[in-house]
């Protein structure tokens, strides 16, 4: 017994060691589950609507209705995750247990709070909130596949908040294990609960449900059965506190608030596009942006290690260390970037042709294969604003976070999107020409403002 209490131990101390030691090292670890994990994840979400697809346009649309509700609740476990990520590596960094135990701790009971409260919201006025988004005559398979998802809105929250809670202390493979068990799971109930259980909608919701519950199972048994992590479950590591429950949500708002900053940002290019070339212009850019989407999965995942990182070395006071963290990221995100940007830029046609298959969609190959070539300068800067927003959600500067990712999407891209589309007459081009110019310009912004802030940490700290 003595001996595999000593091999957890040992372990244990191998991830905080990581954690707090060379912050390359580290990126590099910690970065490469969270990509795989992250396109599990698309994988995950791209199988209930392959599926439902099947039932025909009423049942896929039912589904369209609910996927911005559900991504909010996905944004909300996100960012509460990335609140308690911060905070815990900040109290690892300062070598406090003690406070890491109390921060994990409230982290949970947070999320289990927070979720009641969105379930019982979301289930009374689910129906309200679809009508007004415009449902209409799929309202009804909509609220079919809402409750049941809603219902169990606890699942998604706290396998986020759990991640974060174990990628705190520099452990995501398991995480990563948890995702390939649901993704998997979902991909394989949903043909059988949706037609040969002849469930319809409702099997897809079944069917994400029962997959998340391993995945919740499996998180409740490594961290409150289990209990082989650095930070523990226990009363006497229990001490309420608000000023925990504000540190937390000080990064976890602000975080989730950039998922709504993004469905904003969302809505009025769609209006900017709609404008000036109608539903095709629309049908385009959304065809276009899954593929952008895939190529900003190893940036995210990056700058999702960096927060870890940061925590740490914020929390340490090693700030040379959060310079090293805030340039390694850049230069590891815009290398992969480079590759990225070249293959989507030679087989923008290929990939094109997968979004416009059919007789009815193959007129707008073309026009996305264009797109994507355009996007492929967006690429090139995007890993200095995310790593950017990251370093300062590490610190558990989550206001300024939000600020900068306001400042680039809202500000920036659509004012650049507006002037080359209707100032300059670049009619839809000139909101990707948009995204590009301003999204650059905003990730450039961030970096800028987080390399100075790192030096004025480290000229005051020599003081």
């Amino acid at each position: 017994m003595s001996s595999n209490n000593q091999n957890l131990n040992s372990e244990v101390d191998q991830r905080i060691s990581m954690v707090t030691g060379d912050p390359k090292k580290a990126i590099r670890a910690l970065s490469v589950p969270m990509i795989i994990s992250m396109l599990l994840i698309m994988a995950y979400n791209l199988a209930d609507s392959i599926w439902v697809a099947g039932l025909g346009p009423n049942a896929l649309a039912a589904l369209g209705f609910i996927n911005p509700l559900f991504m909010i609740v996905i944004g909300l476990g996100n960012g509460l995750g990335a609140g308690a990520t911060s905070l815990i590596a900040r109290c690892i960094g300062a070598k406090n247990k003690k406070n890491a135990d109390n921060a994990a701790i409230h982290s949970i009971i947070l999320t289990l709070v927070i979720s009641g409260i969105f379930t019982i919201f979301t289930l009374l006025f689910l129906q309200n909130i679809l009508l007004l988004m415009g449902a209409g005559e799929t309202v009804n398979l909509a609220i079919q596949y809402g409750q049941i998802v809603f219902g169990g809105l606890v699942l998604f929250i706290f396998s986020s908040v759990a991640s974060g809670i174990l990628r705190a202390e520099g452990d995501v493979k398991r995480p990563m294990y948890a995702m390939a068990a649901t993704a998997i799971l979902n991909i394989v109930l949903d043909p059988i609960f949706i037609y040969y259980l002849g469930w319809g909608v409702s099997g897809a919701a079944w069917a994400t449900i029962i997959s998340s519950t391993i995945a919740c199972a499996l998180m409740v048994y490594w961290l409150l059965l289990k209990r082989d992590t650095y930070v523990s479950f226990t009363r006497k590591d229990f001490k309420p506190s608000w000023l925990v429950i504000k540190d937390i949500l000080v990064v976890g708002l602000p975080a989730s608030a950039e998922s709504f900053v993004m469905s904003v940002l969302g809505v009025v290019l769609n209006l900017i596009l709609v404008i000036t070339g109608g539903a095709e212009a629309v049908a385009v850019y959304t065809a276009g942006w899954r593929v952008v989407m895939m190529a900003m999965i190893p940036p995210i995942g990056i700058g999702t290690a960096a927060i870890t990182v940061s925590g740490a070395a914020y929390g340490a006071h090693k700030y040379q260390n959060l310079s090293i963290a805030l340039k390694y990221s850049v230069k590891l995100g815009v290398g992969i970037a480079v590759v990225t940007s070249l293959f989507s830029y030679f087989f923008a046609g290929n990939i094109a042709s997968i979004f416009a298959y059919s007789s009815q969609s193959a007129f707008m190959a073309p026009q996305i294969a264009a797109f994507l070539q355009v996007m492929c300068l967006f690429y090139l800067t995007v890993p200095f604003g995310i790593t950017a927003s990251s370093i300062f959600q590490g610190m558990g500067k989550g206001v300024t976070s939000l600020l900068l990712t306001v400042l680039r999407e809202v500000v920036f891209v659509s004012f650049f999107a507006y002037l080359f589309a209707f100032t300059l007459n670049w009619g839809s081009s000139g909101v990707w020409w948009g995204i590009v110019v301003g999204g650059g310009l905003g990730c450039v912004v961030a970096y800028i403002w987080a390399n100075y802030y790192i030096n004025r940490l480290k000229k005051s700290y020599v003081k």
